[in-house]
């Protein structure tokens, strides 16, 4: 027999290391080739591991969580085979020649600037709120950076995780804006005192009766909870409504969605048709796929709609279509399941739920007429669609008025009045109305 190092595999650009979630087999058991053996987290994704070969575990190297770099071995298992255990390649000892040629020439001023003191930093502790993966964590200590400090960052990642990017970017900001801010105080001058903050106000505790049952949140519920009170804390919403006729989307949908499934393998929801519509509509208003950052704008170029989706553990996650307004009705319909049975499954990749330039809920899914969504930050709007009800409604012919029914559908678009008004809110969802409500019938899939 033989022993075999199972390694944490590269999970995607920028991502270093991943934190044990969860062991899904013990010590002593066997497993196939392809078996999900352990649950991680990163600052991106939750995903799992799966082993490339068969065999027994004998060893667990990191426990629940502990912090694995990419590439490094977490587990030892047994695999059938001749040899002695796999072991990292011993390196023949260089000569002194060698090493000399590998060592730095520094110049003077690199010598006298590498002797001055480096003033020693207490290291950082965090709550844990919002989560931080252990790389950004490593970040935050290095470059002593404190817990307000981070709480002011907005994260890029699923549910407004801070990501590598985010801090690094912020720790390249802070530097400018300190530089900045000592410009701004003359010298002669003793600085003002400054007021104190006033406290933020404690909950008071909730009274536990008889009978109640204390769940605890899971660490997803908890980002999810984190990035909803952030949203609602760093725009102000506002929330426009309208009613649609898409009577034609159903009949079209209903014409092709037999004969998709037929040539494709895969089914024809109304997802895609809604997508295309949201992808007109930003380009007729490209102010609406936009992000803030303090004063400034920030104009996106490629259209990514992120989807909300819900998990079969009650979470949510935000997978994202990728240059959405560069795709056909048919590669939106295929790019739209395969997010969603990937979520659903964790397969999701970290870059997968990443770079959402505005996003779509889909509320009538559970039979809701009509929804306020949040905001995932740092996007300034999103759509919620509801369910697709059959009702009367008045429909104007040649002949004069008639009552007819139809099929009707609510949608609720919330937008961050710092940058968006009621004027764009409205005529961007007033045109997503249009071009599902004048949906061609003889449009091609």
């Amino acid at each position: 027999m033989a022993e075999y190092k199972l390694l944490l595999p590269s999970m995607g650009e920028g991502v270093m290391e991943a934190t044990i979630i969860s062991w899904l087999f013990s010590e002593g058991d066997t497993v196939k080739e392809d078996d999900s053996v352990v649950e991680i987290a990163t600052d991106k994704v939750d995903s799992d591991v799966p082993t490339p070969v068969s065999g027994k575990i004998i060893k667990i190297l990191k426990q629940k969580d502990d912090v694995a770099k990419i590439g490094e071995a977490i587990a030892i298992l047994e695999v059938a085979g001749e040899g002695e255990a796999v072991a990292e390649q011993a390196q023949e000892p260089k000569t002194a020649e060698e090493v000399k040629t590998e060592i730095p020439q520094l110049s003077d001023a690199d010598v006298k600037e590498l002797e001055k003191p480096v003033a020693a930093s207490a290291t950082q502790e965090f709550s844990g709120d919002p989560y931080l993966s252990p790389l950004v964590k490593n970040i935050a200590q290095q470059e002593n950076i404190s817990e307000n400090e981070l709480k002011s960052i907005k994260g890029s990642g699923i549910e407004g995780r801070i990501t590598k990017e985010d801090i690094l970017a912020f720790v390249s900001n802070r530097g400018v804006v300190s530089s900045e801010a000592k410009q701004t105080v003359s010298a002669p001058q003793a600085a003002a005192p400054v007021a104190p903050k006033p406290a933020a106000p404690v909950s008071a505790p909730i009274a536990v009766g008889a009978g109640d049952e204390v769940i605890q949140m899971d660490r997803v519920r908890k980002i999810i909870a984190d990035a909803m009170v952030n949203s609602k804390r760093t725009s102000p919403h506002v929330t426009s409504f309208i009613e649609s006729d898409v009577t034609n989307v159903v009949k079209w949908r209903t014409k092709h969605k037999d004969a998709f499934e037929k040539r494709e393998g895969e089914k024809l929801t109304y997802m895609p048709i809604f997508v295309k519509a949201i992808v007109k509509a930003i380009q007729d208003f490209p102010m609406i796929n936009v992000s803030v950052d303090g004063d400034k704008i920030i104009k996106k170029k490629n259209i990514n709609i992120g989807m909300a989706t819900a998990l079969p553990d009650g979470n949510l996650i935000v997978p994202v279509i990728k240059n959405a307004d560069q795709l056909s009705l048919s590669g939106l319909a295929k790019a739209i399941n395969d997010l969603a049975y990937r979520a659903r499954n964790k397969k999701l990749r970290p870059e997968d739920t990443q770079g959402a330039t505005y996003t779509i809920s889909n509320v009538g899914g559970f039979g809701n007429l009509m929804g306020t969504p949040i905001i995932p930050q740092p996007q300034v709007a999103i759509l919620a669609v509801g369910a697709i009800v059959k009702k009367p409604a008045v429909l104007e012919t040649k002949d004069g008025d008639v009552i007819a029914i139809r099929h009707l559908m609510f949608m609720s678009h919330s937008y961050d009045h710092r940058v968006v008004d009621g004027s764009l809110g409205g005529m961007f969802l007033k045109h997503v109305h249009d071009y599902l409500q004048n949906w061609d019938l003889d449009t091609e899939i």
